[in-house]
């Protein structure tokens, strides 16, 4: 049936308006004042943002890591982030080394299918770059529409890839139209330190955090935009979490380089001591790169503010703390790397951002959503409300106040990261594609709705782009 939001206040990148916003066929058919509602569902949206759907450039669904497996698969863990006013989701597909990229592709979609209950993409890891993996890409970004790859420069032995493999990757990409994404920190230098914090007998959560210091983040995103700037290739830094790689991502982009940059809600709010807590608490705050101390919060959010880092991921990596983090008691290099994120992703920027005034409204949505779609070759059709887009919607209150809580959340997971903190604004209903999925604070999904989204190459939507980039 068709639906008519009316009344509610339309915010995008670029404006700010009250109107009502007709949906047909999934899709946005009209906006305007005093909308004829003759045969259509009425929403009223009195007081109400209206914001275009979320976009979580960053997500670990089901995925295996350090013996165990996140807690949060593609159902709940879409369930989460429709709650928190995400409609959808670029997870991460992991490879290995020796075997074709369409296996693991495949083993993606089998994760995914008919659990996501929002729209969903994936992005690709390189692990090693040869000639097989080169004759596979053209295949990966025409028929599975995935433009944009991942390397990882750290976690030694598992998922790193040397200077090579990243180079020739960026080389590739830039030929064939992706953009590559990096995890940078300094693997064999954490690998060193780590082993010694060991043989000194080191074995607490703190210590995961004091192995790998903000030095060794900042050093790996300056090697990868050095790197970038020789390919001549594009790039896309992922979690950002200190000072040193904020630094180094500026210096790239004034000068001129095709350099981008991440950031997550935990960075924004959370800081090193939480690693400290007693009773093995601390394990709950591991993942990489690690929290910072808090000085560095205001150094991420005035990077925000102004322009140097451009979105927000969540990184959703869910693991329990009972039987997964504790993996690690006695040993902080087995605790699985990673924090439950994907729910209070936008409301965490909300209230901290937008209320607090270090971010405005159309930034808010600049870096939740617009913003994302344009990098990862979903804009127009994601990422904003206008006539023909797809109808993801997000009715926001933004002055209800609520306790972000393990009892009210909806991941799966033991506990949350945030757990305690009070935030203004939340989603009371979301739609995507024109369907509710979440209705005045109600789960009205369906497993399965979601659809996977085919990405086009990267630079198609570059006109959209071209006067983001700030001059310094």
């Amino acid at each position: 049936m068709r639906k008519l939001i009316k009344n509610g206040t339309v915010v995008t990148a670029a404006d700010i308006y009250e109107a009502d916003v007709l949906i047909e066929d999934g899709k946005i058919a009209a906006i305007g004042t005093d909308l004829k509602s003759e045969g259509v569902e009425v929403i009223d949206a009195t007081g109400r943002y209206l914001f275009p759907g979320g976009i979580d450039p960053h997500t670990h669904l089901d995925m295996p890591f350090g013996g165990t497996v996140t807690r949060d698969d593609f159902e709940t863990g879409t369930v989460a982030a429709a709650f928190g006013g995400t409609t959808t989701i670029i997870d991460f597909c992991l490879t290995n080394k020796g075997e074709p990229l369409g296996n693991a592709i495949q083993t993606w979609h089998e994760k995914s299918k008919d659990k996501a209950v929002i729209d969903y993409s994936f992005h690709l890891m390189i692990g090693e770059m040869n000639d097989d993996v080169l004759r596979e890409l053209p295949q990966v970004i025409h028929e599975e529409g995935i433009t944009s790859f991942k390397v990882f420069m750290a976690y030694k032995n598992v998922f790193q890839a040397d200077d090579g493999t990243l180079y020739r990757t960026l080389l590739a990409a830039k030929e064939l139209g992706a953009l590559v994404m990096v995890h940078a920190e300094n693997g064999d230098v954490i690998d060193y330190l780590t082993r010694q914090a060991l043989k000194e007998g080191n074995t607490d959560p703190i210590y995961h955090a004091l192995t790998r210091p903000p030095e060794i983040e900042g050093e790996a995103t300056g090697r990868a935009c050095q790197l970038t700037g020789l390919a001549n290739s594009q790039l896309y830094v992922v979690h950002v979490s200190c000072a040193d790689a904020v630094e180094k991502i500026a210096e790239a982009r004034n000068k001129g380089l095709d350099v981008w940059g991440e950031t997550c809600p935990q960075y924004l709010v959370l800081d090193r001591s939480y690693l400290e807590r007693p009773n093995f608490e601390g394990a709950k705050y591991v993942w990489s790169p690690p929290l910072r101390e808090k000085w560095h919060q205001d150094v991420l959010w005035n990077a925000l503010k102004n322009g140097q880092l451009q979105t927000i991921g969540s990184d959703q990596c869910s693991f329990d703390f009972k039987e997964q983090k504790e993996l690690g008691r006695g040993d902080f290099t087995k605790i699985p790397n990673g924090g439950p994120t994907i729910e209070d992703r936008m409301s965490i920027l909300f209230s901290e951002g937008v209320k607090q005034g270090r971010i405005t409204l159309n930034q808010f949505v600049d870096i939740t959503s617009t913003r994302i779609a344009k990098l990862f070759g979903l804009f127009p059709q994601k990422g904003t409300i206008a006539v023909g887009t797809d109808a993801d919607i997000v009715i926001f209150d933004a002055n209800v106040e609520r306790v972000i809580s393990r009892e009210t959340h909806h991941m799966a997971v033991d506990y949350n990261a945030f757990e305690g903190m009070k935030v203004i604004g939340e989603p009371v209903s979301v739609l995507c594609r024109g369907e509710f999925v979440v209705r005045n604070r109600q789960f009205v999904g369906k497993a399965g709705y979601g659809s996977y989204l085919k990405r086009k190459k990267y630079g198609e939507d570059m006109k959209h782009q071209q006067d983001s980039i700030p001059v310094q």
